[in-house]
């Protein structure tokens, strides 16, 4: 590990022991090794946040895996530096390894340039501009991880790279379906009835150009704690206050907070505008995503 960076490793410790912080993230992709020989803060939890499917040991006893609590997987598109300390912060918080009221120290960087170069200092209860609801426990109650973390993935693809190039808008509602359901109705003939529900599990990878396809369509995808995709096309018959949101925000989003508010779902939503990802838990906004704008 070059000196810079491992100067910024020992730079995020020292801050997270000061701070009395519950964890420490490192983006690990601007690391070219992941030996550290510095002291170790083991009052605090080390998440390693990478896009890489793993992160391969190399058996030296100083390498960051050692104290690794978990790695915790990024999507593979671009994210500015607060966009990956948001996707890790919001993972940490649907895995139980984050609560509210945590402080958390993030050292994160460019893997273009391979170096780490901004560390932020951040409260999952007070950070308004990371967490925006606070106080919120059990975001991903009655959801598997792994389903959580596809969703919060394929969103941020989809936001991303939309439909043959073109800008998509869409929501996922998941989990607590038994509840969702009867406040929707289909706007269209259901493209998922009469499939086996491994062949539509949102976990199966040959789903995502199927998903991608629909998200073209008006209407929600409803997708079980367990990941299989109930329906597609669908009208949430939930509304909410608008004045509970921020203004400018559309329809979507005032029917993504609707039905959060009466059920125990989490709503994805991707805005079609600005391609930004919202997630939605009791009716209100958890955190937002921003999509890079090129230039």
């Amino acid at each position: 590990m070059n000196s810079t960076n491992a100067h910024f490793i020992k730079i995020a410790l020292q801050t997270a022991a000061k701070v009395k912080a519950k964890a420490v993230m490192i983006y690990a992709d601007p690391l070219e090794d992941l030996n550290f020989e510095g002291r170790w803060n083991k009052k605090a939890d080390l998440f390693l946040l990478s896009k890489k499917k793993t992160l391969e040991p190399n058996g030296d006893k100083a390498s960051l895996l050692n104290h690794c609590k978990a790695v915790l997987q990024l999507p593979k598109i671009r994210l500015t530096r607060l966009g990956v300390i948001k996707v890790a912060t919001t993972t940490a918080l649907s895995l139980d390894y984050l609560q509210p009221g945590d402080k958390v120290v993030c050292a994160v960087g460019s893997a273009e340039t391979g170096v780490l170069d901004q560390i932020q200092i951040l409260d999952t209860a007070k950070d308004s501009e990371i967490v925006m609801s606070r106080g919120m426990k059990n975001i991903a109650e009655n959801i598997r991880p792994e389903v959580f973390q596809t969703v919060l993935h394929l969103s941020i693809e989809l936001a991303e790279k939309g439909r043959e190039g073109k800008p998509v808008g869409t929501i996922f509602v998941v989990g607590d379906h038994e509840k969702v359901l009867p406040l929707t109705k289909q706007m269209i003939i259901n493209p998922f009835k009469g499939y086996e529900e491994e062949e539509r599990n949102v976990v199966a990878p040959s789903l995502k150009e199927t998903i991608r396809e629909f998200a073209a369509m008006d209407g929600a995808f409803i997708v079980s704690g367990e990941g299989i995709v109930l329906t597609a096309g669908a009208y949430l018959g939930a509304a909410c206050e608008e004045a509970n949101l921020p203004r400018g925000l559309g329809s979507r989003h005032l029917a993504a907070a609707g039905i959060t508010n009466l059920t125990g779902a989490v709503a994805f939503v991707i805005s079609e505008s600005s391609g930004d990802v919202r997630i939605f838990k009791n009716g209100k906004i958890l955190t937002q995503i921003e999509k890079i704008i090129n230039k």
